[in-house]
């Protein structure tokens, strides 16, 4: 995988006739290796953009995040040059609420609109959280916790010295999504497709389908086999359908760039 600045984004496979570009945040715990392998599935049109928080693979030494607003402030800085393509964003989990909340600020300040919102495995975000915080339980607890979630192997948590490496990462993160309080503003211009898995037990199929408060454009929600971290035990499936959805998404940016042409073309001849 090649890092371009040595900290926020890593591209698995850099396109440079590319048509879109896909910004992917990772769920609480994870970082830019879990989209590897995703341009092996995903339109060749398609540079997918892993976003590498503070705190964890090769920003190890880097604090991380325990409050979304800072974290998004923060990317921000570093976001501008790569947007110099039509781009979508894609989280999974605590990354959707990042997605979420980067899409509003990209608006906000530069009038910029996402060409979709991929929201994985995550209630709205206008919904209040109805689990108990995690991020203060105790080490066995939270151990506990993650086992349940079924986002970590046994191996992993099986090993005591590794774990008390991980737990301060995964206390931030889950602090990060559970302090999260969503501001009212108004619905995003871009579609939102959404994805659950059918065995996810921390949320409702009603409480994702409340996502479509938050778009006046298209609104898609999928059900996913699997649990929680259905793009991993689902990852072949799942990868298939948002393939299918990028296509959709570039025939329609190429229908609106000939249009425009033939806009300008005409213009001209007149």
């Amino acid at each position: 995988m090649k890092t371009t600045d040595g900290k926020w984004f890593i591209f698995p496979e850099p396109i440079p006739q590319a048509e879109l570009r896909l910004f992917c945040f990772p769920y609480a715990g994870g970082g830019a290796s879990a989209f590897r392998s995703w341009p092996n599935y995903l339109p060749g049109q398609v540079e997918v953009c892993a976003v590498q928080l503070p705190g964890r693979e090769n920003r190890l030494k880097d604090s991380p995040f325990t409050r979304l607003e800072p974290l998004v402030q923060a990317f921000m800085e570093v976001l501008p040059p790569y947007l110099d393509l039509p781009f979508a964003l894609f989280g999974h989990s605590l990354g959707a609420a990042a997605a979420f909340e980067l899409a509003r600020q990209l608006r906000r300040e530069y009038d910029l609109t996402s060409v979709c919102l991929f929201a994985s495995a995550r209630v709205a975000p206008q919904l209040p959280n109805r689990e108990s915080p995690v991020y203060r339980l105790s080490d066995a607890a939270l151990i506990d916790r993650l086992r349940h979630f079924n986002g970590t192997p046994d191996c992993i948590l099986q090993d005591a010295q590794l774990m008390r490496s991980l737990l301060p990462l995964l206390r931030a993160d889950f602090e990060v999504n559970e302090t999260y309080v969503c501001t009212p503003d108004e619905p995003l211009n871009c579609p939102i497709f959404a994805f659950r898995g059918s065995k996810d037990e921390i949320m409702t199929y009603d409480e994702v389908a409340a996502w479509r408060e938050q778009t006046n454009s298209l609104f898609t929600l999928r059900t996913i086999p699997g649990d929680h971290f259905f793009i991993h035990n689902a990852k072949e499936l799942f990868l298939q359908i948002l393939a299918y959805d990028l296509r959709q998404l570039l025939h329609k940016l190429d229908k609106e760039a000939s249009a425009h042409l033939g806009v300008l073309n005409s213009k001209e001849g007149q």
